[in-house]
């Protein structure tokens, strides 16, 4: 018998129909207002790192500069166009980075409805030490869409649009390619920087122990360099950039899995 303070699965259901419904008219209310704003979307946002006074070019000139390598990292003209092939070209690529838009910028309340749905089946001393989940989990992803933004997306896009097999070829990229690699550049982004997240939950589950993830260190690592050579141009040293953050974030795993075992420990004696 369902006590009076219990749902059934089929309330469950209903519960979390509502929590998506309110997650999906966020994306879809902030998206309308990214959609509006398209000069900005578009001429600041999307089209900015391919233009060479982007601000990852310069600060990476005046590293260049300051190292003694002279110009060697400064970048005059990213030589490709983008253009438009299709009918409905335009307006496709318009809808769908509105709404790309919207789900970044609605990603907290995202999270805060995944929360309301199930924060009411967890102990109380479970709700104090999740307590700033939210904040946390949305700082992350939005520090991991700055890094896909700022560092993948120009290292990627510099690198395969000066690439050319032989002078005769001239880089025409569509839109919707250009804008499908900025977008997987800076969601997978901001994805794999949620890596500390998960690893709170996976160690709270006794998914993984702080143990298992030291010793499994090396098979993590080549995981990351797999990463990162799926989501950067094959050179070593955008591949190096993108690696060094990840496994920075997957040593703050550690710590945090160690912090998260001991208190469970602590509990059970």
């Amino acid at each position: 018998m369902i006590q009076e303070n219990e749902m059934s699965f089929i309330e469950h259901l209903e519960a979390l129909r509502w929590h998506l419904i309110r997650a999906s008219l966020s994306v879809l209310i902030i998206g309308f207002g990214a959609f509006l704003a398209k000069d900005f979307i578009f001429d600041t946002l999307i089209f900015g790192p391919k233009k060479a006074d982007f601000f990852t070019y310069e600060l990476f000139c005046n590293i260049s500069k300051m190292m003694g390598q002279g110009t060697s990292f400064c970048i005059e003209e990213l030589p490709f166009r983008i253009q438009s092939r299709a009918v409905s070209g335009q307006f496709s690529a318009h809808l769908w980075t509105s709404i790309t838009a919207g789900f970044i910028l609605a990603f907290p309340y995202i999270l805060m409805e995944f929360w309301r749905f199930i924060s009411p089946g967890l102990h109380a001393h479970e709700k104090r030490n999740a307590r700033g989940f939210i904040f946390i989990a949305s700082f992350l992803f939005f520090i991991g869409v700055l890094f896909g933004y700022y560092i993948v997306t120009p290292l990627s896009i510099n690198f395969l649009g000066s690439y050319t097999v032989s002078n005769e070829v001239f880089n025409d990229f569509d839109l919707d390619s250009y804008i499908s690699l900025l977008r997987a550049a800076v969601l997978s982004s901001g994805f794999i920087f949620e890596l500390p997240i998960l690893m709170y939950f996976f160690t709270k589950i006794g998914l993984v122990t702080p143990d298992f993830l030291r010793n499994n260190r090396k098979f993590a690592i080549v995981i990351v360099l797999s990463i990162s050579a799926i989501i950067t141009p094959p050179d070593i040293a955008s591949q190096i950039i993108v690696t060094i953050p990840i496994l920075i974030l997957y040593e703050v795993s550690i710590f945090i899995s160690k912090i998260v075992y001991k208190r469970q420990q602590k509990a059970n004696e």
